[in-house]
């Protein structure tokens, strides 16, 4: 029983650290939170970027299969109107 008294005095002095480390925790928790809200809700440059290149790839991927396509039934149907009126392919031009 006389440990229970030494231990109630002793132990807010071996948890010093431990206790000022928490309340640190626990004081900046909320900007840290509301910095990675922040990160979260906006796109940096660099992902700005990465996401552009990928769409003009994908629209250039789309673009060269119709244009063998095109290729592929001008070949066969030389005749047709739309063989004759080949105006070419823009990348990032609007459809």
């Amino acid at each position: 029983m006389r440990i229970l008294p030494l231990l109630a005095v002793g132990l807010p002095f071996l948890a010093g650290g431990c206790l000022a480390k928490t309340a640190y925790t626990v004081a900046t928790a909320p900007i840290k939170a509301g910095g990675q809200v922040v990160d979260w809700t906006t796109t940096s440059q660099d992902e700005a970027d990465r996401n552009y290149g990928r769409k003009m790839r994908q629209k250039e991927t789309r673009e060269d299969e119709a244009r063998r396509k095109r290729e592929k039934r001008c070949r066969d149907r030389p005749d047709d109107n739309e063989c004759r009126q080949y105006s070419g392919y823009r990348a990032g031009a609007d459809e």
